[in-house]
């Protein structure tokens, strides 16, 4: 099993989390690529960083939405995303070479992340911009997004995340942050509920329905209170489980 975080979103000298304390508790950094957030140098010292523990680096691709961080949904063309998109790719990639690392895989932030579950157009966009850079290059999201399913259809390698640190409804989805309880803080709940997902492929959504995932990755997010003692507890568990902590990429 992979676990991911989402790394390198400082941005001059205002810090987002801690990344030298999660790093050495993932397989792969999902890396901002200075549109929503990272800067030249933050980007630079977490891909080196992210070479040096033998971390997979992911492009975390967002909306071009620095004051809003990215969580803020833009209605953007075919052409403007598609060109945010590639921008984003060889930003990193340049940085990742310049270290030894590569980009390995690529991952959306926030309100792109969210948009692209249902928005066919948004995710064609991004999917068309990947293909342009690099038909190879996976693509990880949520399951029964648009953005999977485009991306398979292209012929993208496609992997599925799941979130222990999230609650979801029970159609599969995410319960939106807006709403009370949509962000767990419980370390040993978050930490039992990767090893269900690890083990059986399943999690329980806010009403007690078992639903069916089977990911192939688990996002620990890096920017909440206590995430790093939620990510050491995950990873205790998992080992604890036998689960074999691996990126997919």
């Amino acid at each position: 099993m992979d676990l991911n975080a989402n790394l390198g979103e400082s941005f001059g000298t205002w810090t987002m989390g801690d990344d030298a304390a999660m790093f050495p508790l993932v397989t792969s950094a999902s890396v901002a690529c200075g549109l929503h957030a990272g800067d030249p140098v933050t980007m630079l010292d977490t891909c080196r960083a992210a070479y040096e523990l033998d971390v997979k680096v992911g492009a975390h691709l967002g909306y071009p939405d620095l004051a809003g961080f990215g969580l803020r949904s833009l209605d953007m063309t075919f052409d403007d995303l598609f060109g945010a998109v590639l921008y984003q790719l060889g930003a990193l990639d340049g940085v990742a070479h310049a270290v030894g690392a590569s980009v390995d895989y690529v991952k959306l932030h926030g309100a792109l992340y969210d948009r692209t579950v249902r928005d066919a157009e948004q995710a064609s966009a991004v999917i068309a911009a990947i293909q342009a850079y690099d038909p190879g290059l996976p693509v990880l999201g949520f399951p029964g997004s648009a953005l999977l399913a485009i991306a398979r259809e292209a012929g993208q390698p496609v992997f599925a995340e799941a979130f222990p640190g999230r609650a979801y409804l029970p159609d599969g989805t995410l319960v939106p942050r807006s709403q009370e309880g949509a962000v767990l803080h419980d370390a040993g709940q978050i930490a039992a509920r990767a090893v269900r997902l690890a083990t059986a492929g399943e999690v329980e959504a806010v009403d007690g329905t078992v639903l069916r995932i089977e990911p192939h990755s688990l996002c620990i997010h890096g920017d909440t209170p206590g995430s790093v003692a939620t990510a050491a507890a995950i990873r205790t568990a998992l080992d604890g489980a036998g689960v074999e902590l691996e990126s997919f990429a």
